[in-house]
């Protein structure tokens, strides 16, 4: 797999068009959750765009420390389903921390974590930091790597 960091005035239509039709695709009907996608956050971050032979299959968006948390953030975290299997999201998250060490020259990330997937945040070395919460209706927990 390809990744690609851009801006999002570097983002062509279509590229903006695969990436809202995936994560519509995976927050929105997979999980079976009416929220806002479109939250206006697009703009400031930067997104790192998973492609395997061209097509799209993973996505996140990250942000520099202040225009998020604190600390600088990853979040839409996504792999299309049927690409899950191949361990992807790993490749993603590797990625993704590296843009935010290499964009932002800093270590420390929080995400906003579905619970279920906190082992999987642990084995990028994210900790719990707090209790759990509802964000859109789901059990979600805050995670730091320093």
């Amino acid at each position: 797999m390809k990744f690609i960091t851009k801006s999002f005035s570097e983002l062509s239509t279509t590229e903006l068009y695969k990436i809202l039709q995936l994560r519509s695709e995976v927050f929105v009907v997979e999980q079976d959750c009416v929220y806002q996608d479109i939250d206006f956050k697009d703009q400031k971050s930067l997104h790192i765009l998973g492609k395997k032979e061209d097509k799209l299959i993973a996505y996140t968006r990250i942000f520099k420390p202040g225009d998020y948390f604190e600390f600088a953030s990853i979040g839409r975290v996504v792999v299309v389903a049927e690409e899950r299997k191949y361990g992807y999201g790993h490749d993603l998250m590797k990625a993704s921390i590296k843009a935010v060490k290499e964009h932002f020259k800093v270590d420390k990330i929080t995400i906003s974590a579905q619970k279920y997937l906190k082992k999987f945040y642990e084995s990028h070395q994210f900790i719990q930091v707090g209790e759990e919460y509802l964000e859109d209706g789901i059990p979600h927990i805050r995670m730091d790597r320093k």
